[in-house]
C-alpha cells in the first residue's frame, strides 16, 4: 500500500480507525515514503459484536511498514485514542510523542500492561519537532490538545 502513497510531493492522509465509529481511532499521515501515526484507541463493542467488549484499530499497514513508520502521536488521554497503544506497540515499535500529561497516563497503561522498550517523547505544547519529512506541533483547541502537520 504504501508504495500507493510515495509521491514526494504529496502529504497523504490514511484513516485506519475511528473516521466512520467513534472510538478505535488510529490515523496515518504519508509523505515522501514516511509515516506518521496520529493516536492508537479503543472502542467499546455493542450489540452488533455480541462476546466482544474491546475493539482495536486494524495495525496491519503500521506492522507491513513498520521501518517507515517515524512515530506515534498521541494528541490526548482519553482512551478512543491511546488505549490501545499498550494492546498493539509490540508490533510496530515505534517512537512515541505525547503532551506531559498524555504522556504519563499513557507509562502508566505501558507499565499495567508490563510492555517493555516504549520511549515516549514529551513534547511542549506549540513547540515544532520534525522527523523528516514531516514536522508537526501540538496545539491547544478548547480543551483538547491536537497536532497540526506542518509539511
Amino acid at each position: 500500500m504504501l508504495t500507493t502513497l510515495s509521491r514526494q510531493d504529496a502529504l497523504y492522509f490514511v484513516p485506519l480507525g475511528g473516521a466512520e465509529q467513534f472510538g478505535v481511532n488510529l490515523n496515518v499521515y504519508v509523505a515522501g515514503g514516511k509515516m506518521l501515526a496520529v493516536d492508537c484507541g479503543i472502542g467499546f463493542a455493542d450489540e452488533r459484536f455480541p462476546g466482544i467488549d474491546l475493539l482495536l484499530p486494524d495495525p496491519a499497514l503500521l506492522q507491513d511498514n513498520k521501518d517507515n513508520l517515524v512515530g506515534m502521536f498521541i494528541t490526548h488521554a482519553h482512551e478512543d485514542h491511546i488505549g490501545a497503544v499498550a494492546h498493539l506497540w509490540s508490533r510496530f515499535k515505534c517512537p512515541l510523542y505525547a503532551t506531559p500529561f498524555t504522556a504519563a497516563i499513557l507509562q502508566k497503561k505501558l507499565d499495567e500492561h508490563n510492555v517493555k522498550g516504549a520511549r515516549i517523547t514529551v513534547v511542549q505544547m506549540n513547540e515544532e519537532l520534525s522527523l523528516i519529512p514531516l514536522r508537526f506541533m501540538f496545539c491547544r483547541y478548547r480543551t483538547l490538545s491536537l497536532m497540526r502537520v506542518l509539511c
